[in-house]
């Protein structure tokens, strides 16, 4: 299941002239798996014959909580979309699980990428809060 633990680290598939260090790779993959990622081949992206450390929705999420956490200044979603894209990706996983529907990595990214603007922006604004009422608080004591 992981290239991690299969290969040494590296995947032995074509790697299209690029020069990887073999520990930074064994460790990325490592990261990934204590990140929760199933890491399967199948639903992984490769650059240069390289496995991504995490699967297509964990790099969608990753990538759209930093989308999320950086955005939140210019454009801030309620919490109703929020729950909404975090719905939309959870929806794609229970339609392939139950096979009904078979996720494409291109899907699994993209609602990877909305729910993780979703959760990048709840999390921002989770601290925001979090700091206004310590504030307030503090002012009493």
């Amino acid at each position: 299941m992981f290239c991690y633990q299969h290969c040494g680290g590296i995947d032995t598939g074509n790697s299209g002239g690029a020069k990887v260090n073999k520990k930074t790779y064994a460790a990325l993959m490592k990261w990934g798996a204590a990140a929760g990622c199933h890491q399967r081949k199948d639903r992984s992206f490769f650059y240069k014959g390289y496995q991504f450390p995490v699967c297509s929705r964990c790099t969608g999420v990753a990538a759209g909580q930093l989308l999320g956490i950086l955005s939140i200044a210019f454009f801030q979603l309620s919490w109703n979309w929020c729950g909404f894209f975090c719905f939309v990706m959870f929806l794609d996983w229970y339609l392939q699980k139950m096979k009904i529907k078979e996720s494409t990595n291109s899907r699994r990214f993209i609602t990877g990428v909305l729910c993780g603007f979703a959760l990048g922006q709840l999390y921002v604004d989770i601290i925001l809060r979090g700091i206004a009422w310590i504030k307030g608080v503090i002012v009493w004591i």
